[in-house]
């Protein structure tokens, strides 16, 4: 079997396994968010910043909600991390931007954060003072879902399907999800181009 055989037969694999009622709990978790005026605040490092900096665009040009990534913003971010510290680059980010009981915060991330492991720990910190404040949490995460599957209002976990390749497959489920959440019957508010010029 090629390699490229092998890795699409592995998603077809995590395709059937993925918990889809904890994917709808997302879509009900950002449905309040938007009807109470809440704000989604997407966390994530590495590639999944990438996925942080596209989910934003889409939840809110397709849905329609208050959206940001803290990951975008290179010159607070290396700010943060110069004077202050990788470990509280996303929790004083999250204060600054008065984090509340009305908002979410949406972790992408291969492992979840996992302090013993000194794994991440901008993600924990960040998801304690979110649950401090009553905020929602929410994650797409691989491996056993880390620090952020234990604490989650509602997280998906990438089932593991070959260890040789855990960071691609939920680097990419995470783009499947969200893109799935921004087409949802219950979130979406805007009609994207193509769609909408086909007859």
């Amino acid at each position: 079997m090629s390699y490229a055989k092998q890795h699409l037969n592995e998603a077809i694999n995590i395709l059937n396994k993925i918990d889809v009622e904890a994917i709808e709990r997302m879509a009900d978790i950002i449905a309040g968010i938007k009807h109470d005026g809440g704000r989604i605040f997407f966390l994530g490092v590495g590639g999944s910043a990438g996925n942080c900096s596209h989910a934003v665009n889409d939840f809110r040009k397709i849905v329609g909600i208050e959206s940001y990534a803290p990951t975008d913003n290179v010159s607070e971010l290396t700010a943060r991390t110069n004077d202050e510290g990788w470990v509280t680059i996303f929790v004083e980010w999250l204060k600054t931007s008065r984090l509340s009981s009305k908002d979410a915060v949406f972790v992408f991330s291969v492992g979840g954060g996992n302090l013993e492991k000194n794994i991440s720990p901008n993600l924990v910190e960040a998801l304690k003072y979110s649950k401090s404040v009553g905020a929602k949490v929410i994650g797409v995460v691989g491996r056993d879902g880390g620090y952020t599957a234990k604490v989650a209002d509602a997280c998906v976990i990438v089932p593991t399907v070959n260890t040789e390749n855990i960071t691609p497959h939920s680097e990419a489920f995470q783009t499947v999800i969200w893109h799935l959440l921004v087409s949802h019957p219950k979130l979406k508010s805007n009609q994207t181009k193509w769609e909408s010029i086909v007859k």
